[in-house]
């Protein structure tokens, strides 16, 4: 019988790059744009869900009314805030070592982001991510996190099965969404999420950053030649 293969697939955000804080900078600045003060602590515990969820469920809490332009202005000016943010955003500690690692041993892994291709390409960059690994992001699939939307694709791209896959991510998001794909999720504290928050949304492993990751690998049942 063939052995199956263990495959990861992971978030972008908080859990590859440190561009949580960015983000959470970028829609303050678009809500104080269009006239909507609130708290950056609200912000930052919405993070990880697709654009759209995001901005409807903020302005749920303001009373504001959910027009499709005033969304879609949110957005735009998200992207644009963010933008002149990007350049400061860094590798987490292992990202590169851990990614590198995996390619080395034959490990399939794929990354699916909630965030555009727009504005994920230059830290995809500096992560070094290889041509032919799969990498989804927010315009190529109907529904973002909390949907499964990203990772079912990014199943279908390495061509595994749900029950072969640990997701990683940093958030609550994408916990619940490894669940509704049929994968067990693995939480990393770099993004912000505590311990018992990752593992109430369903984190089968917690860990800080993706270098404890890399140094752990055996825990999940990553083995040296990629099995």
């Amino acid at each position: 019988m063939e052995r199956r293969r263990t495959a990861l697939v992971f978030d972008l955000d908080g859990t590859l790059v440190d561009s949580v804080y960015q983000h959470v900078l970028a829609w303050h600045e678009a809500l104080g744009e269009a006239g909507i003060d609130l708290s950056i602590w609200r912000i930052h515990r919405r993070i990880g869900m697709s654009g759209g969820l995001f901005v409807r469920a903020l302005l749920r809490e303001t009373g504001r009314d959910l027009t499709p332009d005033l969304i879609q202005r949110l957005q735009d000016l998200h992207a644009e805030a963010y933008g002149r943010l990007s350049d400061r955003v860094r590798p987490l500690p292992g990202a590169v070592d851990l990614l590198c690692h995996l390619s080395a041993i034959g490990c399939p892994w794929a990354i699916a982001t909630s965030g555009r291709r727009e504005t994920a390409a230059p830290v995809l960059a500096r992560l070094g991510v290889p041509d032919g690994v799969p990498v989804i992001t927010r315009d190529m699939v109907e529904r973002a996190k909390p949907d499964p939307d990203l990772f079912l694709a990014a199943l279908e791209r390495l061509d595994v099965g749900a029950a072969e896959v640990f997701v990683v991510g940093d958030s609550v998001w994408d916990m619940l969404a490894a669940r509704r794909a049929g994968a067990q999720g693995i939480g990393l504290l770099a993004g912000g999420y505590g311990t018992d928050e990752l593992e109430r949304a369903g984190a089968y492993r917690v860990y800080d950053d993706p270098a404890m990751l890399l140094d752990r690998l055996d825990e999940i049942g990553v083995r040296q030649d990629g099995g």
